[in-house]
């Protein structure tokens, strides 16, 4: 069975592209959320690790849906592996037309090594570049900070929607109640250190 995964990082990013690939690829079953990749223990992906058995193929469009950084890459695959399925990724060369069985796993996790390698040295770079930006930017004066993306003031409707709702349930959580930080990510699609920036704020103004 063809069992595919698709995965944006918050509420207002859109899954149909990845959706669409995937129906294209003829997965018959797609577990999709949107939810951060820094975290593997993902509600849709423990539901896809459940589901998979021996032989299943786990198609995916690019080997960062899956996750961010080669540990839990590492960890994502050895599991699939674990459970007796393989991995697909879309975006990378394919071995379909390999014969034995051995030579086409030895080549595909060759790809999939190097790829990973390449994500986290790209990662690496681009933080580097931006430490350097801002280190330059703090030298000249200019340097303000990044804007936070959920406020009162957020541009976007959505977004200042969300914010809304965090503070509400952080509003009644304080009067008694308790949603644990997690839960309001899964709830909102919201990174964790996002409601925690929120939360420290409206402890700060009251």
């Amino acid at each position: 069975m063809r069992v595919g995964y698709a995965r944006v990082s918050s509420t207002d990013q859109n899954l149909a592209r990845q959706i669409e690939a995937l129906k294209q690829a003829n997965v018959t079953k797609i577990f999709q959320e949107k939810a951060s990749g820094k975290d593997i223990k993902r509600q849709q992906l423990i539901k896809l690790f459940d589901y998979i058995k021996k032989e299943d193929e786990v198609v995916v469009l690019s080997l960062d849906r899956l996750g961010r950084n080669s540990r839990d890459l590492t960890e994502i695959i050895e599991i699939i592996r674990r459970k007796g399925a393989f991995l697909n990724i879309l975006d990378l060369p394919s071995f379909d037309g390999i014969q034995d069985p051995t030579l086409k796993a030895l080549l595909t996790n060759l790809v999939l090594e190097i790829q990973k390698y390449i994500a986290e040295t790209e990662r690496k770079s681009i933080r580097e570049r931006q430490r350097q930006g801002i280190q330059a930017a703090k030298k000249r004066g200019v340097y303000r900070g990044r804007s936070p993306e959920y406020t009162s003031e957020s541009k976007n409707p959505r977004k200042k929607a969300i914010y809304k709702k965090i503070v509400s349930i952080l509003t009644t959580n304080s009067e008694g109640k308790s949603v644990t930080i997690t839960e309001i990510a899964k709830n909102t699609g919201v990174s964790r250190s996002t409601i925690y920036k929120i939360k420290n704020n409206l402890n700060n103004e009251s």
